[in-house]
């Protein structure tokens, strides 16, 4: 009997208890799927969507720190650059006023070098005159000598002459 039931079974043409059966096990088949997956699924998208949104904004949130961060680090740069410059113009400042230093001090010992040679060359000089005027005197009184023993050749001259001489020198 079950055969003659499905003989006449047709997809094409379903009849009235086949809509029905077909609509409850829909209905029931939509029911239990609705509650064992489709609402896991629509959490899932919702968690999904919290992700993404989430994730955004951390993005925006980094990319705004990353922006602060760039902004931070050029004016620390600037600072840097502006140190350097600072530096560098210390050190030439250093550089030059040690250069001056230097030749100050080199004109002042060059200067005191001359001033002592000058003062050697005078002392020099000095001793050399007194020397010449030395030698010259004691050759003019050998030669004076010499001449007065020649024009003065007796002993009473020679003794006259002397007290002659030692009278004009008290009277000088």
């Amino acid at each position: 009997m079950l055969l003659i039931f499905l003989a006449e079974f047709s997809v094409i043409k379903p009849t009235f208890g086949l809509l029905i059966w077909t609509t409850v096990f829909f209905m029931l088949f939509w029911f239990v799927i609705g509650k064992m997956a489709f609402k896991p699924i629509a959490n899932a998208l919702k968690n999904r969507e919290d992700t993404i949104k989430n994730s955004l904004e951390e993005a925006q949130r980094a990319k705004e720190e990353m922006a602060s961060l760039k902004a931070e680090n050029e004016v620390i740069l600037a600072e840097a650059r502006e140190e350097r410059a600072k530096i560098i113009k210390e050190a030439k400042e250093v550089k030059d006023t040690l250069i001056n230093d230097a030749k100050t001090k080199a004109k002042e010992e060059a200067q005191r070098i001359v001033t002592s040679a000058k003062q050697e060359i005078e002392n020099e000089k000095q001793a050399a005159i007194i020397e010449v005027k030395n030698k010259v005197g004691m050759m003019a009184t050998d030669i004076a000598e010499k001449v007065i023993k020649r024009e003065l050749k007796g002993q009473a001259e020679h003794e006259s002459f002397v007290n002659t001489l030692v009278n004009e020198i008290k009277l000088n």
